[in-house]
């Protein structure tokens, strides 16, 4: 599966395509296939944002 992943606070580089396994549905898990997804303007902030612990 060709997925996006975010393992660092940053700009847009720190957007990596990756390959990952595919997903299963474990017991009493339905599983969805999901083909397309919308990213709103507060989703592009959250690879922004520090979080305090």
């Amino acid at each position: 599966m060709r997925a996006i992943q975010i393992t660092e606070f940053g700009g847009p580089e720190v957007l990596v395509p990756a390959d990952l396994p595919d997903p299963t549905a474990g017991a009493g898990q339905v599983l969805v296939e999901v083909s397309r997804a919308g990213i709103n303007y507060a989703d592009t902030h959250n690879r922004n944002v520090i979080l305090p612990i």
